[in-house]
């Protein structure tokens, strides 16, 4: 005798493809497990954002040291560069100072050998050392000036006495007692000079004045 189905027993077999874990629940269970594993995959997903943020922020520090360190770096090279420059500036001024301390002790030769030359005496041997000296001293920056006939300045010049001179209408040297030095642009010595004055200056300033007081006086007097 065949049996015919029943209809009921095939709505209670579990559907294919349903893991065992939902076999034997009832519509209102499964909604319900469902509804749960749902909420769950954006919790999940939390993580992975909070990691991103996490290798977000080493290379964000990463920069802002790499940007400080390069500040730093700046700065000491302009310490360096600035500290070049005061070092050459110094070394400059030290060299200046010892070739100017070696100057002031020959400046008594130098003087011997320029009263010598004009005396005549200059000769022989004597000549060539005077002309090495010459050499050296000049390869240092040494420069010697005061000649007659320059004009007269306070600032390279030192007035010893002043001469009257017809025709000369501004003040000159007239005779150099004793030469100047010049190194590097600074005076070491200043020349010791007689200075040319125009002639009758004095005096006729002094004769004006006599004039301008003699015609105050009342004419009766």
């Amino acid at each position: 005798m065949t049996q015919t189905p029943d209809p009921g027993a095939e709505q209670n077999e579990p559907a294919e493809g349903i893991g065992e874990e939902f076999a034997g629940l009832t519509p209102e269970e499964f909604l319900a497990r469902t509804a749960d594993n749902t909420a769950a995959e954006p919790a999940a997903a939390e993580p992975a954002a909070e990691g991103e943020e996490e290798s977000a922020d080493p290379l964000t520090a990463a920069r802002t040291e790499l940007a400080e360190r390069t500040e730093d770096l700046k700065r000491l090279q302009a310490e360096y560069v600035n500290y070049r420059k005061r070092v050459e500036r110094d070394r400059d001024v030290a060299r200046t100072q010892g070739v100017e301390s070696i100057v002031r002790d020959l400046m008594p030769v130098l003087d011997a050998i320029v009263q010598a030359e004009a005396h005549g005496e200059l000769t022989g041997g004597f000549r060539l050392v005077a002309d090495e000296l010459a050499k050296v001293t000049s390869r240092h920056g040494l420069v010697a000036f005061g000649e007659p006939g320059e004009e007269f300045d306070p600032r390279r010049h030192e007035a010893l006495m002043q001469v009257p001179v017809p025709g000369s209408d501004e003040m000159s040297i007239h005779e150099v007692m004793q030469r100047g030095f010049e190194l590097a642009g600074t005076i070491v010595r200043p020349a010791r000079v007689v200075v040319a004055v125009p002639a009758g200056g004095e005096d006729d300033t002094a004769a004006e004045g006599e004039q301008s007081q003699d015609g105050d006086e009342p004419e009766g007097a």
